[in-house]
């Protein structure tokens, strides 16, 4: 027998968002007491969703954060129990006039429960750095897979759903991503800026990972989402924030801006994650790692564990991977040379940096490098909208009095807010520690090339130079 969204005793019509009598409560660490409901609840306990236990939320960061090993199933509950709080909000103050129904709210919470359902192995890396290497021009993303996989889930488990609004929750789920509908003509379009907000990037998904992660990694979060959801009010066809608020929400880009920083884009995370990308590649024609994003039923299958199933194999074909996992367990790592920050006038036609253009800046008469011996990470920090001001497509609200939304400039708030809202930032690492010297060497010069100056901050190191 399957599960039906309208089944009687589990459906949706035989509780309210009061009576949890029917309800499972899971107990997280961030928001408190969690309910599912059955209908919920049978979607969790499907082994493609309980696959989210084995992909850690921030990948390869708890080799840095030791305490950064929470994964993507209470990140996708936490998104769950957001997105039913923000549409119940509405709900509650402005339920006569833009007749929120009760299919809207699991609408939007089962789209906050499968948002990551089709997430690749170590966080991002997957889709953005192991993907493109092995299949070239690779536009394959995880968005795009939750979509597939929520099908699969429906069709596997015999989950009776109507059409039109799996239709919707598939929407929801790529409301941000590049290949979201251009299409989506409703009457309630506000509905799909809560999950996934590709209109300015206020989603709840936020709200929770960057609450999360600042806790798991043992950082301080001043940002307060509550404030947020209990004040927020839906204005024409989207959703709209208080004036008052616009330094609140200018703290919630500012501290995602730098979890990327001090975090996600760490230099030795990076390190890492370099090394593991080299090490899948070179396991994928053995493995068929990449072949898996054609096939849900395989892709299920996928998770953090590749490392340890290329480690614990004894075939020659994973001798070279083996080799680069066991350096990262003995913490010998790809070594950070430098680093420099790409002029704010030079970003909007910048050329990716490639490790041939560090080895060709070489001088004669030292150690010769060649490509393999180097390797570059291009960083890019932003405030979710590249170099443009996310704020700027936020409409605000004076009072609950006042039907009036309206933009608000930066410069009409304070002066102490930043002018440009991009970072990218180019890293050079020595694949070998003894080569660190000459690398950094090369690098200097490839700026000296490019610029006419040094543009990095300070000289690597003598004592990193001088590692054998």
């Amino acid at each position: 027998m399957g599960t039906s969204w309208n089944e009687e005793g589990t459906s949706f019509y035989s509780l309210s968002c009061q009576d949890r009598r029917h309800s499972k409560h899971i107990h997280d660490n961030v928001h408190g007491n969690i309910y599912l409901d059955p209908f919920f609840l049978k979607l969790v306990d499907t082994e493609q969703f309980q696959r989210l236990r084995d992909l850690k939320q921030l990948g390869l960061t708890h080799m840095v954060y030791p305490g950064a090993v929470h994964s993507r199933f209470e990140h996708s509950l936490g998104v769950y129990w957001l997105a039913g709080e923000a549409v119940h909000t509405i709900k509650a103050h402005q339920g006569s006039e833009i007749n929120i129904e009760r299919n809207d709210i699991r609408t939007v919470k089962l789209a906050g429960l499968l948002h990551d359902v089709g997430h690749g192995p170590f966080s991002h890396l997957f889709e953005r750095e192991f993907l493109p290497r092995v299949l070239k021009g690779s536009k394959w993303s995880h968005e795009d897979m939750s979509v597939r996989m929520i099908d699969y889930i429906v069709d596997a488990h015999y989950i009776e759903i109507d059409s039109a609004i799996l239709k919707n929750v598939k929407e929801m789920v790529l409301a941000s991503s590049e290949t979201a509908s251009q299409k989506i003509m409703s009457e309630k379009r506000f509905l799909y800026d809560i999950v996934a907000n590709g209109r300015n990037g206020i989603d709840v998904d936020k709200f929770d990972y960057i609450v999360r992660d600042s806790r798991a990694c043992g950082l301080g979060c001043n940002f307060q989402f509550q404030r947020l959801l209990e004040t927020m009010r839906v204005m024409g066809d989207e959703i709209c924030y208080r004036a008052k608020d616009y330094l609140t929400i200018h703290k919630l880009f500012a501290t995602r801006a730098d979890l990327h920083r001090t975090v996600y884009t760490h230099a030795k995370v990076k390190a890492i994650e370099l090394m593991v990308v080299d090490a899948l590649t070179l396991a994928n024609d053995e493995l068929s790692i990449s072949a898996s994003i054609h096939e849900p039923a395989k892709f299920c299958k996928l998770d953090d564990s590749i490392l340890r199933q290329i480690e614990t194999s004894d075939k020659q074909e994973l001798k070279k991977a083996r080799d680069l996992i066991l350096r990262i367990r003995r913490r010998d790592l790809y070594q950070f040379c430098n680093e420099y920050s790409v002029p704010k006038d030079k970003q909007e036609n910048f050329k990716d940096i490639t490790p041939q253009d560090i080895v060709c800046s070489q001088e004669n008469g030292g150690t010769t490098l060649k490509e393999e011996d180097v390797t570059v990470s291009v960083v890019k920090i932003d405030l979710t909208r590249g170099s443009s001001n996310p704020l700027e497509s936020i409409k605000f609200f004076q009072d609950y009095e006042s039907d009036y939304k309206f933009p608000i400039r930066d410069d009409g708030i304070s002066h102490l807010l930043p002018t440009f809202c991009q970072d990218m930032i180019v890293r050079v690492y020595s694949k070998k520690p003894e080569l660190v010297g000459a690398v950094s060497e090369a690098f200097e010069n490839f700026q000296l090339k490019t610029y006419g100056m040094k543009a990095q901050v300070h000289d690597t190191p003598e004592k990193k130079k001088r590692r054998k």
